[in-house]
């Protein structure tokens, strides 16, 4: 729709720009990647092996020593005791002594090699006390200022308190605190993502600055604003550090709050997390019920992810591995990656190197997929004398060729480091909308000229290609234009379609996905998500081969239209709603025939629509790219119980049949595995702002799981991911809905076989 690039962020090119900085400023060295001779991938001190691309980790001897190589650059160099790390190249180095471990980036080290991909090795002896205690002083004076206000020491100790549900015992210790701070303060120190495991142990501290003694009181509120764990203990005057060993046998999503009684204080807010909360989340442990998928092909992961988030002590924004470990935690596979003619080649033809073009270090794992982008033309090849993505190239040969060089770069990546994965998958525009950031003015010849182009220049070197347009940012829009150019032969030069998946003006809490579907709903637009993801798919199975892949590759919730980041706000409420439509959202992309979903966005960002972020930014009031901080809303929880639950099937489509007001899709788990039915319930009145999302509205359905005379269990996961047994009766589970997805796992395939409306031309991958 042509508002709802208005209410939601304009294309966002700092997602790219953590790739565009490194690219810039992590050059290609292949004599230094053999001198150090590392593998990709963080590894032992103690292990010698062969990397991705053939190289050694055997010893090596530099400035007389003897060091064994340890880990790539963003990686970790993990070993025992106190030993110096040399990072860099074998000619330009630097040497520091850390103890167990040390991450091997510029912003730990400093940069010894500016332009020159560097590794980390690890002393073969250990450090003797002098160097420690020198590199010990030099990091305490070098440290910078943020690493200095980082949240406390997470303590070595750490035990989970007998019992089951949320819990936390009375303080471990009380030691000194720094002097300067709030008069309150409160945080889950981890591994960056305020994130952990079920039923594992985590340090829950607080910080009392009091000019007097008084007393602590606590709380731990869930998503659904209910009291999960609560009590109170005396502090001392002073700054005083109180840890709390807590564990959790629930997962999903927490907030913290607290005060003191004497001083009335309360937590004060963090960039863009409001006053009175510190969050923190607990993963879910789906895999009683849904064991481990094995996938023939890496390709068939069905989440993605933009944003990125430098979380490891030392690095900061763009230098450092941005997705890990926050897109592991939250099961998202895929990223996007620049080939872009402009940033490739912006000064002139020919520069573009497919032989010597390394991949960036956070994509050399293998473990989150690329989706590359393609979108924009350089300065010196457009017909207005300016880089643009408005018109096609003055020279079609020209973006022909550098294509074929992008597909054999690509395709040898692929051998390379993505060994398990069947396809490279190219995305040529961007959001071409009109009244979009990145609008398309030349004609609809020269637009499918250029996708020819593309198509061309691609399958030229690249026999695992599938090139994929036209992606507009709503899914309606995606329908009119496909409409238009698809008699006019643009899906011979598609392998696939992506899309963005907006889907109303404004996708927010108050505009939910279902918000459209009941035409007799004066204050609903046309579109719906579900209908519009049905003509989609008609168009698609019209002018596409049958199976063409589609990807949704940006789809984004924001708090509602006018509302702005603040002490206040967002409230408990909001935050509820807008996890119970993330996850609805996609549910619904999925269940409609995409075969994989971007969520959009990792962290809260500046920009006129707030709060599209699954965590907050905890260092700006607005919101910034690439933070070092952060910390989870329920989104960012109720993210990770969806693809755990989703991820590995395959789409059986929408229940047939369904009462007004209930949604369910039916997936099927990968190798004619287990079925997984999605389910939740909605109603417009009942969801909106003015009167807040009303977590509380129910309604009753009968799903059948098995066939009729039969008894037995399914087991039912709610939205944060938390199993329970629900027992059925003559085939049928007796279900009480909710505005937050629950999802029914049962073993009985044959009972879907005719309950479901398989998406038009939507065959499993």
């Amino acid at each position: 729709m042509s508002k709802v690039r208005k209410y939601r962020t304009r294309r966002p090119l700092a997602v790219a720009s953590a790739a565009q900085c490194l690219a810039l400023r992590v050059a290609a060295s292949t004599a230094a990647f053999v001198m150090l001779g590392l593998a990709a991938v963080p590894c032992s001190a103690a292990a010698a092996s062969a990397g991705p691309d053939g190289t050694s980790n055997a010893d090596l001897t530099v400035d007389g020593r003897k060091w064994t190589p340890c880990a790539a650059e963003y990686g970790t160099c993990r070993f025992s005791g106190t030993r110096d790390v040399l990072y860099g190249t074998v000619e330009q180095h630097v040497v520091k002594t850390f103890s167990n471990s040390a991450d091997c980036n510029n912003g730990v080290f400093g940069d010894p090699a500016p332009g020159v991909e560097k590794r980390c090795a690890v002393a073969v002896t250990a450090a003797d006390a002098g160097t420690a205690a020198k590199a010990a002083a030099a990091s305490v004076n070098t440290a910078p200022a943020a690493a200095l206000e980082s949240t406390p020491a997470v303590p070595t100790a750490l035990k989970a308190p007998p019992g089951q549900g949320l819990r936390c015992a009375a303080p471990s210790s009380q030691v000194r605190a720094a002097a300067d701070g709030d008069l309150l303060e409160a945080d889950t120190p981890s591994d960056g993502t305020r994130l952990f495991a079920a039923d594992k142990p985590f340090a829950l501290v607080f910080t009392t600055r009091p000019t007097q003694g008084d007393t602590l009181n606590w709380q731990i509120r869930d998503s659904w604003n209910a009291v999960r764990a609560s009590g109170r203990f005396p502090v001392a005057a002073g700054a005083t550090l109180s840890t709390l060993n807590c564990a959790s046998t629930i997962a999903g999503y927490f907030a913290v709050s607290a005060s003191l009684e004497r001083a009335h204080s309360q937590l004060e807010a963090r960039g863009t997390r409001p006053a009175g909360i510190a969050t923190f989340g607990v993963l879910p442990d789906t895999s009683t019920a849904l064991p481990a998928v094995r996938f023939p092909y890496e390709d068939l992961h069905r989440f993605g992810g933009q944003g990125t988030a430098y979380l490891a002590p030392g690095q900061h924004c763009c230098d450092g591995d941005g997705y890990r470990p926050v897109y592991t935690a939250l099961g998202l596979s895929w990223a996007n990656d620049n080939r872009n003619w402009y940033m490739e080649e912006p000064k002139k033809a020919g520069t573009f190197d497919p032989a010597s073009k390394q991949l960036l270090p956070y994509f050399r794992r293998g473990d989150i997929m690329r989706l590359i982008q393609l979108d924009g033309i350089p300065q010196w090849a457009s017909p207005t004398g300016k880089e643009t993505h408005s018109y096609a190239p003055t020279s079609l040969a020209q973006m022909k060729d550098y294509m074929a060089k992008v597909g054999a770069e690509s395709n040898r990546t692929r051998m390379t480091y993505f060994p398990k994965q069947r396809d490279n998958y190219y995305q040529v525009t961007w959001e071409p909308d009109a009244d979009g950031g990145l609008p398309w003015r030349d004609s609809d010849a020269n637009f499918i000229a250029m996708y020819k182009a593309v198509w061309e220049g691609i399958h030229q070197t690249d026999p695992h290609a599938v090139v994929m347009g036209v992606t507009y940012a709503s899914v309606q829009a995606n329908v009119t234009w496909m409409r238009r150019l698809g008699p006019q032969g643009i899906g011979r030069y598609m392998d696939g379609m992506t899309i963005h998946g907006y889907y109303d003006i404004g996708t927010t809490p108050s505009h939910p996905p279902e918000r459209v579907a009941d035409p007799g709903n004066q204050g609903t637009v046309q579109g719906a998500l579900p209908a519009a993801m049905r003509a989609l798919r008609h168009e698609l199975r019209q002018y596409l081969k049958p199976g063409a892949p589609l990807f949704v590759t940006e789809t984004g919730i924001s708090y509602d239209i006018g509302e702005a980041y603040g002490k206040n706000y967002p409230g408990a409420n909001v935050l509820y709603a807008q996890a119970a439509v993330v996850a609805r959202t996609h549910l619904i992309l999925l269940g409609e025939g995409a075969d994989m979903t971007y969520v959009f966005y990792l962290a809260d960002m500046p920009d006129a629509a707030p709060g599209y972020g699954l965590f907050f930014e905890l260092d700006h009031p607005k919101g910034a790219y690439g933070p070092a901080r952060i910390s989870p809303k329920p989104a960012a929880l109720a993210v990770a119980a969806m693809t755990r639950i989703i991820d590995g099937t395959d789409t059986l489509g929408p229940l047939k049949g369904t009462p007004k007001g209930v949604y369910a899709y039916a997936f099927r788990r990968l190798g004619g595995g287990k079925i997984v039915t999605a389910l939740w319930t909605h109603d417009n009145d009942a969801w909106n702002a003015r009167t807040g999302f009303s977590a509380s509205q129910s309604a009753d359905y009968r799903l059948r799981v098995d066939a009729p005379g039969t008894s037995g269990e399914v087991t039912v996961f709610d939205m944060m991911g938390n199993a329970s047994a629900l027992a059925y009766r003559d085939g049928v589970a007796s279900l009480k809905l909710s505005p937050t997805p629950i999802y029914v796992v049962s073993d009985n395939a044959g009972v879907f076989k005719d309950a479901v409306m398989t998406p038009e031309g939507y065959v499993p991958r």
